[in-house]
């Protein structure tokens, strides 16, 4: 089932002051980007932009905004199809 999650409001504004943020790593950029690039469409996260917002979600000094941008990529991330046998 394709995930139709998109970026709300709120974590494309937090995406923008990320983008905005000079101290901001390139993770949290590239996570920050992803989001903002779903916001408004069915878009979703790739591999790359995942790990990305993993490492910022992980990441101690990661603002809240940054945070928020990195979790709403990473819930737009398509889930793997189950093995069954």
């Amino acid at each position: 089932m394709a995930n139709t999650r998109t970026t709300g409001t709120k974590a494309a504004s937090a995406a923008a002051k990320t983008l905005n943020n000079s101290r901001a790593t390139a993770a949290e950029k590239s996570a920050a980007g992803s989001a903002l690039a779903q916001a408004g469409n069915t878009r979703q996260t790739s591999s790359k932009a995942a790990a990305a917002a993993a490492k910022t979600l992980s990441d101690q000094k990661a603002t809240r905004a940054e945070k928020s941008a990195a979790g709403s990529a990473l819930s737009q991330r398509a889930g793997k199809a189950s093995k069954r046998s």
